[in-house]
C-alpha cells in the first residue's frame, strides 16, 4: 500500500498548536514587559514623550509641515497646538492599511490643525504584526518612522504571509528604499530585536489593554472613542459640544466627522 505523503489530522493539529503557541508566547512576552509600568501617570489622550518605560522612544506623531506641505513625523516641523487624535493600529491590519492614506490626506487637507499620534496595537492572530511594528520602530530610531510606516502599509500584501529570513529581507529592502540607501542597515537589523523597540511596543500594548481596544484601527479624541464602524452611529463631546452621527462612518463621512471635531476644538479654544 502506498503511504500518504500528506499531513495526518494529528500532524496538522500539532502544527496549528505550535504556531498558536509561538504567537501567544510572543504576545505574552510583550505584555510581560509592561507589568512594572505605572500607567496612571500618563495621559493617554495626548502625545507621550520618551522615558525609561517607553524604551526611550517617544510617541510617533504625524502632522503637517507648513514649509514643504508634506505630512511629516518631524515634531519640530509640526505647527504648534494642533488638534490631536490618537490612532491604535496594527501594520498587518488590512483596514489600517486602507485608512492610512486617508489619514495622511486629512492631515494635509487640514494644514496644521490636525496631528495624529500613532500607537501599536497588535492583534494576536496576526503572525507578522510584531515583526512589522519592530521594523517601523527600528526605522524610527534613525528618523524614518513615517516613511517606513507608510511603506509597510503600502506593501502589506507582499509581506503579509512572509516568514523568517524572507520577511527580514523584505523589511531590509523597504528600509533601504525609504532611506535612499542612506540609513544604517546593520543598525536597523540589530534594532529589530533591541530591548528599546520591544519596550516601546510593550508600552503601547499596555495602554491599549487599559482602554479596552477591541479592534484596529481605533481612533480617540480627548480620550473618547470615535466609533466609526458601528452601523448605529456614535458621538463624542468636544469642548462641551456634542458631535453625533447616526450611521457607519465610511469614506467621506469619516472625513467630515474628523473635520467637524477639528473645527469645533479650534473654534472653542
Amino acid at each position: 500500500m502506498k503511504k500518504s505523503r500528506g499531513f495526518s489530522t494529528t500532524g496538522i493539529i500539532g502544527i496549528v498548536a505550535i504556531v498558536a503557541f509561538i504567537i501567544i508566547a510572543g504576545y505574552l512576552v510583550i505584555d510581560g514587559n509592561n507589568k512594572a509600568t505605572d500607567y496612571s501617570k500618563y495621559n493617554f489622550a495626548t502625545f507621550i514623550d520618551a522615558d525609561e518605560h517607553t524604551g526611550n522612544i517617544a510617541d510617533h506623531i504625524k502632522g503637517y509641515d507648513i514649509v514643504t506641505g508634506e505630512v511629516t513625523d518631524d515634531k519640530e516641523k509640526i505647527v504648534e497646538e494642533p488638534v490631536i487624535i490618537v490612532e491604535y493600529a496594527d501594520f498587518q491590519c488590512s483596514y489600517c492599511a486602507m485608512m492610512n492614506p486617508r489619514i495622511n490626506n486629512l492631515i494635509k487637507d487640514l494644514e496644521g490643525d490636525l496631528a495624529v499620534v500613532y500607537r501599536n496595537y497588535l492583534l494576536s492572530y496576526h503572525q507578522n504584526g510584531t515583526a512589522a511594528a519592530s521594523a517601523a520602530e527600528a526605522a524610527g530610531l534613525q528618523g524614518y518612522w513615517k516613511p517606513y510606516a507608510d511603506k509597510l502599509f503600502a506593501e502589506q500584501e507582499e509581506w503579509f504571509y512572509a516568514s523568517g529570513a524572507s520577511r527580514t529581507e523584505l523589511f531590509k529592502k523597504y528600509f533601504a528604499e525609504v532611506t535612499d540607501n542612506q540609513g544604517d542597515l546593520d543598525k536597523f537589523e540589530k534594532d529589530l530585536s533591541s530591548p528599546e523597540v520591544s519596550k516601546r511596543i510593550s508600552f503601547d500594548m499596555g495602554i491599549g489593554k487599559r482602554i479596552d481596544i477591541s479592534g484596529t484601527p481605533a481612533f480617540y479624541v480627548d480620550g473618547q472613542f470615535i466609533d466609526f464602524s458601528n452601523a448605529e452611529g456614535g458621538k463624542v463631546v468636544v469642548n462641551g459640544k456634542t458631535i453625533e452621527w447616526t450611521e457607519k462612518l465610511s469614506g467621506d463621512k469619516f472625513n467630515d466627522v474628523i473635520k467637524q471635531i477639528v473645527e469645533t476644538k479650534k473654534s472653542t479654544e
